[in-house]
């Protein structure tokens, strides 16, 4: 909004004068008529100035970001805080890529905890050290018992974590012919 010097007094004109033809530039009428519609249209003007901001998980409104995570399939927790809410919509373009593996998993389940998990994969047979000899203590491949990982989480004492929520997003990361142990530390002590 301009402002203008008539005869010791300042009037307020509107900036949308400047889009007008020089003949109603002088017009104090009507720079102050544009002021209705400048002080309605502004706000709008500044979110869509501002709209990529909208699209960023770290930085759009809370009320947004189910909105935007919707976008991408995913369903929020509100039982979650708010800034693993952020990260995970932030990381879901990377996390379906590496859905299926040890590290989207190893990803997946940091956002949620907020430490990083121990995934141990067992391989039957396939322990390798000064006394491995093929064929005697030692065989190549599976042994038929399937494939096995087991996933240690070390939490503390304060740590609020739904342990429904840690094996729903491991049996929705794992792939299908896998099988799981979840273990959960809490300060050291196997629970």
């Amino acid at each position: 909004m301009l402002a203008q010097q008539n005869r010791g007094s300042v009037q307020l004109q509107s900036n949308y004068l400047e889009y007008l033809p020089a003949l109603f530039r002088d017009d104090e009428f009507m720079g102050q008529f544009l002021l209705i519609f400048e002080s309605i249209l502004k706000p709008i003007e500044n979110t869509v100035d501002n709209i990529a901001l909208y699209f960023n998980p770290l930085m759009t409104p809370e009320p947004l970001l189910r909105w935007l995570a919707s976008w991408l399939d995913l369903t929020l927790d509100p039982t979650w805080p708010e800034e693993r809410r952020r990260q995970l919509v932030k990381s879901a373009a990377e996390l379906y890529r590496w859905r299926g593996t040890k590290h989207g998993l190893t990803e997946y389940l940091r956002i949620y905890t907020g430490c990083m998990p121990e995934i141990s994969e067992y391989i039957p047979g396939m322990s390798l050290n000064h006394e491995t000899k093929l064929g005697v203590n030692t065989r190549l491949g599976s042994s038929g018992t399937g494939h096995h990982f087991t996933v240690t989480l070390e939490l503390d004492e304060s740590s609020k974590i739904d342990i429904n929520t840690v094996k729903a997003i491991i049996e929705a990361q794992k792939p299908a012919h896998t099988v799981y142990t979840l273990q959960i530390r809490r300060n050291g002590r196997k629970k």
